[in-house]
């Protein structure tokens, strides 16, 4: 074959230093030497800056919603993070805010704000108080001109711990020498906004917020736990975990007066398992005698085990870091998710029964089939009964199978195709009594997936189309009424494309293609009847010319769509941009969809089959080109048996943007 597998498996090769590139590189971790598989070292000429302005980089998603009142405002951190990997956390002190005129607060916002100039890596971070992780994100990757970003987010739901004295701690590995010269200059910031003159205020302690059970389901946790490592660290203070094997597990205890208990899990995943669903079965690389090539196929599923018994699991978002897949390709927009990477919360209010005794109790965490390294650590939100010394409660009931994982392969040397399946759920149901009477709390979650992976071209193709879903409901009950319930429906596609082709002169091209979707639909009741629907959708296409290990041109495109729709907010935004510059920005703030454009994505795809098998005539297969679809299985790749004995199964994806023209730009 003509280029290494190292080459082949996807384009996100590069530290590029100019205006139109920027570092790139890998999503890193902290570590000196970048993921083999989709990352090599491809330098271009950098080029002076002249006074231009700093680009801003921005992750596409809707604006908090803030009351109409003035915030009290305090910088809990500047600092200046060069040199950091392998040293301990910038520490600071925290007090809770005591000069604001109101210490009744409706909306809580963190901001971190960053600037850069220069070459250097994207870097994941976390931001921890008192152990419990508020952030976990991904630095932009700097150029010669300089870049800035802003990340805010909602953290109203940690109010019990922002009213306490505690320990900051910010980790974000970076190294700088005379290559990697990038150093992130950060301010964090911290902004209470009070509730309106007038307004109650449910978390004020002086307000008994439990008199009504429903409203302590909306109202934040009277105490939250970390499930973290503990300081002193010289690395952040998640969990790693670095084989299939591997456990992170923490130790607590709970007041014994809890009715209610959150556990939420914040995930990040790395260097070899960076892009995990783009990983080769293992009987691939045996067969093609392939080495440091990441293996144990493209599924995993992150396990939480209270004491031993699994308890919920997270089948992860994929999220592409700012140097992922083609650098190019998040500049200015990054990916969905890459700037405030999703959490996942998992009710274990019926397993309380076992965690009220006073006694020390362990929550752990483990990754099937995983390689180095994962990042994951959690967060347990109790609700404390304030009329009560203690509460009891017992589980009533509890499922819980491992997935069942399907794998059909059909290869012959570096070609072939191969379809990983799987699915899973987890189910209890247990009871709480307090002074708000006995409540029954049922939970369950229903997980599925399915990943159809192509390789051709003896190895210089591969296309993943990736499907999860994500499931999961709680209903509680007391014996006369449903006071409490929450259904939400996640949907995870995406649609990756990367080929490579020799160009002679020691010159190659590549050539990629992406759409990530982060899709949720929402239905709350027990304070009145609460509906959402979030459609995120990313397409991105990129090309580079690469001689010996210089980029000598390249193109990265990205259209996203943003659609949240909720009871009472609604946001609309469909942007587009080329190399840093901003083709297209759409804003609308409206809830009627007659007002609102539909634009952008219709997904669909047709796989470049011509590509793929040499089976066939062309006039019997489907047009190719990049209006591209999937169907399952894999015999239509190559055009065996008739349609009419094919299953449909899957999703059906669709995408209406072309394959970019191949520009070259000196």
């Amino acid at each position: 074959m003509d280029f290494t597998l190292l080459s082949l498996h996807l384009f996100s090769l590069f530290l590029l230093h100019q205006p139109l590139y920027a570092a790139a590189a890998a999503a890193s971790t902290h570590k000196t030497t970048a993921t083999t598989r989709f990352r090599s070292e491809l330098i271009s000429h950098p080029t002076p800056s002249t006074g231009l302005s700093p680009t801003t980089y921005f992750e596409v998603t809707k604006p908090i919603k803030l009351p109409r009142t003035k915030p009290c405002s305090y910088l809990l951190l500047h600092h200046d993070f060069a040199y950091t990997y392998g040293k301990p956390p910038v520490l600071s002190n925290y007090t809770p805010p005591s000069d604001c005129p109101s210490q009744n607060f409706s909306k809580i916002v963190l901001q971190w704000r960053a600037t850069s100039k220069g070459r250097q890596f994207d870097r994941i971070f976390g931001v921890w108080l008192g152990g419990v992780e508020l952030l976990r994100s991904c630095t932009a990757e700097p150029r010669a001109t300089g870049i800035v970003w802003t990340v805010e987010k909602d953290v109203t739901r940690y109010y019990s711990l922002l009213m306490t004295n505690q320990t900051l701690a910010v980790y974000l590995g970076n190294l700088v020498d005379k290559t990697y010269t990038g150093v992130y200059h950060v301010n964090l910031s911290i902004h209470f906004y009070p509730y309106a003159e007038g307004n109650f205020n449910s978390r004020d302690p002086n307000w008994n917020n439990h008199d009504s059970l429903a409203n302590s389901y909306r109202s934040g946790a009277d105490l939250i736990l970390p499930i973290s490592r503990n300081l002193p660290l010289n690395d952040g203070l998640w969990f790693e975990i670095e084989n299939s094997t591997d456990v992170g597990s923490k130790n607590f205890t709970i007041p014994q007066n809890a009715f209610r208990a959150v556990l939420e899990v914040y995930v990040s995943f790395h260097e070899n398992d960076e892009f995990w669903y783009t990983n080769f079965p293992n009987e691939y690389i045996v067969a093609n005698n392939l080495t440091g090539t990441p293996g144990n196929g493209p599924f995993r599923e992150v396990v939480v085990s209270l004491d031993g018994i699994v308890v919920g699991a997270v089948w992860p978002f994929t999220v592409i870091y700012t140097g992922g897949i083609n650098p190019l390709l998040w500049r200015p927009i990054t990916g969905i998710g890459s700037f405030d990477l999703p959490s996942y919360d998992i009710e274990v209010t019926q397993f309380l029964g076992t965690m009220l005794d006073g006694k020390t109790h362990e929550f752990a965490f483990s990754v099937t089939n995983a390689l180095n390294v994962w990042y994951i650590d959690a967060n347990l939100h109790v609700w404390l009964d304030k009329k009560s010394v203690k509460t009891e409660g017992r589980l009533l009931t509890h499922a819980s199978v491992p997935p069942v994982v399907y794998l059909v392969s059909k290869f012959t040397g570096l070609n072939g195709s191969f379809l990983t399946s799987a699915n899973r759920s987890i189910s209890s149901i247990g009871w709480v009594k307090s002074s708000h009477g006995k409540v029954t709390t049922n939970s369950t979650q229903a997980l599925t997936y399915s990943n159809l992976m192509v390789i051709g071209n003896d190895g210089n193709l591969q296309i993943v189309n990736q499907f999860i879903g994500f499931n999961d409901s709680v209903f509680a009950t007391v014996p006369s009424s449903s006071i409490h319930s929450i259904q939400s429906f996640k949907r995870f596609p995406l649609y990756l494309y990367s080929n490579s082709v020799d160009q002679g002169n020691e010159t190659y091209s590549l050539v990629t293609n992406l759409t990530l979707g982060f899709n949720e639909e929402k239905k709350s009741s027990g304070y009145g009847l609460l509906v959402s629907s979030l459609k995120n959708l990313q397409n991105a296409q990129g090309t580079i010319l690469v001689k010996g290990n210089l980029v000598v041109s390249g193109l990265g495109s990205t259209q996203q769509e943003y659609r949240y729709d909720g009871s009472k907010f609604c946001y609309f935004r469909n942007v587009s941009s080329s190399n840093y510059t901003i083709l297209y920005d759409k804003l609308d703030n409206t809830c009627s969809k007659k007002s609102r454009p539909h634009v952008g994505f219709r997904l669909v795809q047709r796989w470049p089959y011509d590509e793929v098998c040499n089976t066939g005539s062309k006039k019997s297969r489907p047009h190719v080109g990049f209006r591209l679809v999937q169907r399952w299985p894999y015999d239509e790749v190559c055009n065996t048996g008739s349609k009419k004995s094919r299953p449909h199964v899957g999703f059906r994806l669709v995408q209406r943007w072309p394959f970019p023209a191949r520009r070259a730009f000196i």
